[in-house]
């Protein structure tokens, strides 16, 4: 698993400049995106396949995902082929489903 300081400098002015969308259609799970087609394509494949490099297992409820962390923040994708990824997402560490989970602070259905 590589560490925060592996990111490349060209990718962490990528995150810096992308404009991030607040996720309002899911307010039980704050998070921000950014869509493919409105940012720089060769940067945000770049991204992609970092966090599934030197990113690290975990979880959404059942579903298996591929998180990376930065300054606080956890990225990651659907795990969809790069080819078919069209969104990243992050959120703040501590809204992370598995700190949620531990903290006993799951949304309730």
């Amino acid at each position: 698993m590589g560490t925060e300081s592996d990111l490349p400098i060209n990718l962490i002015e990528f995150i810096a400049q992308c404009h991030w969308t607040y996720a309002k259609t899911m307010p039980v799970w704050p998070h921000e995106y950014i869509v493919r087609k409105n940012v720089d394509e060769v940067l945000f494949v770049q991204f992609v396949k970092h966090i599934r490099e030197f990113g690290y297992g975990g979880r959404f409820y059942k579903r298996p995902i591929t998180y990376f962390d930065y300054e606080g923040m956890t990225y990651w994708t659907m795990g969809e082929p790069i080819e078919e990824t069209t969104i990243i997402n992050r959120c703040l560490k501590e809204n992370t489903f598995e700190v949620r989970e531990k903290e006993g602070r799951l949304p309730k259905d």
